[in-house]
């Protein structure tokens, strides 16, 4: 599958508001890693979703959270909260038994939060993780891409979701046997946190976009991929070394195309 440069973002009516193109919540960030939550809760806020939730677990992070983002609702709990898309795990390496994650269409979940995919209830689920983590999650990650692609593939059927493997050629698997693979990406993409960002994207096009069947969610998720890489080849032309911040930076010039 090749990227659609010019469609990136959803074209909205003239009527649209900030629910009607998407509300996305997340669930991030801990005293050790309050950094992930803000990178997620900036990918959310470049992806199309008019309206971002971000449930905080320590008050080191809602600072963070606030004093970067002064157009996101921070909230203590998941109670009455009802959005088109949850972002669940980044920075977080566990998730407290208070948040009952209400029955949502969309869930994006990565580092720990993967170990939810079969359990949580939402219509459509998709996993990101690197190969280290879909290691931990008991599967075996195949040589190559064609051995990649297997892998993604066998995790997507046995956890009835999107898989998004993360890595050189990052492999986009759902459970009816699609496959997308990204060539976009480079190496400047190599740096800590832009995990964190991408999840954040993901969660809010899939909002904003809102689709109906896994192909429609390969689609969505593949275009939040491509985006995301592209964002970093722009960022690599003008700066070296880049960060995960850079790639936030450069978002909105690639989302416009």
């Amino acid at each position: 599958m090749k990227p659609v440069k010019k469609s990136f973002l959803r074209k909205l009516p003239k009527q649209a508001h900030k629910y009607s193109h998407g509300t996305v919540a997340i669930l991030a960030g801990s005293p050790e890693y309050s950094g992930a939550a803000v990178l997620s809760v900036g990918g959310a806020r470049r992806g199309g979703s008019g309206y971002i939730n971000f449930i905080y677990q320590d008050k080191l992070t809602r600072g963070l959270i606030l004093s970067a983002y002064p157009d996101v609702v921070v909230r203590s709990s998941v109670s009455d909260i009802k959005v088109d898309a949850w972002v669940i795990g980044p920075g977080s390496p566990k998730i407290g038994r208070r948040f009952a994650i209400p029955h949502t269409k969309y869930a994006v979940l990565d580092s720990v939060a993967m170990g939810l995919a079969k359990t949580i209830s939402a219509d459509f689920v998709v996993i990101t993780p690197h190969e280290g983590e879909a290691r931990k999650l008991g599967f075996v990650i195949g040589e190559g891409d064609a051995g990649r692609e297997e892998s993604a593939l066998e995790m997507a059927a046995e956890l009835n979701c999107v898989v998004v493997l993360k890595g050189y050629h990052t492999v986009v698997a759902s459970p009816e046997g699609l496959v997308a693979v990204d060539e976009l990406a480079g190496p400047e993409l190599a740096t800590a946190g832009t995990g964190d960002v991408l999840a954040g994207l993901i969660g809010s096009m899939l909002a904003s976009w809102k689709p109906e069947n896994f192909s429609e969610v390969v689609t969505a998720v593949f275009k939040a991929i491509s985006a995301h890489a592209l964002a970093g080849r722009a960022a690599a032309e003008d700066l070296s070394p880049i960060t995960s911040s850079d790639i936030l930076d450069y978002l909105p010039r690639t989302m416009r195309q």
